[in-house]
């Protein structure tokens, strides 16, 4: 079954915190890739941009709306994603407590409905 792992938290921007601050928890993340990667269940990761240069398009009154920046105001943001493959919710709640954002924010896990390729059109994984 494909999970992703939604991570949430403030923004190094937002904290004041530095490249140099910012080192240690880098190193986790790239320790945490390597391990799902040996384990065989990374599918992809996505790092997202800050929330500043975040767009959204909404159609709720019948024609389309634009504003800069997230719709929802919130302290914690969508930070970036892991998708996994493991056999079950109890093996991606192993590798979401191991996340390294655990330590200053959250980890969302939810399951893959479907998904698209070129070749394949939408399939559920």
């Amino acid at each position: 079954m494909r999970y992703c792992l939604l991570m949430h938290y403030q923004e190094a921007s937002e904290l004041g915190l530095t490249d140099e601050e910012m080192a240690p928890a880098m190193a986790a993340f790239d320790a945490y890739a390597a391990d799902l990667t040996a384990a065989g269940v990374l599918v992809t990761t996505e790092v997202l941009e800050p929330v500043v240069a975040a767009t959204t398009v909404t159609a709720r009154n019948g024609k389309p709306e634009i504003q800069d920046g997230p719709f929802a105001e919130t302290k914690e943001r969508l930070g970036g994603i892991f998708v996994i493959e493991v056999a079950n919710l109890d093996e991606a709640l192993k590798w979401a407590q191991r996340n390294p954002a655990n330590d200053w924010g959250s980890i969302e896990i939810r399951p893959v409905a479907r998904t698209y390729a070129a070749d394949r059109g939408w399939y559920s994984p």
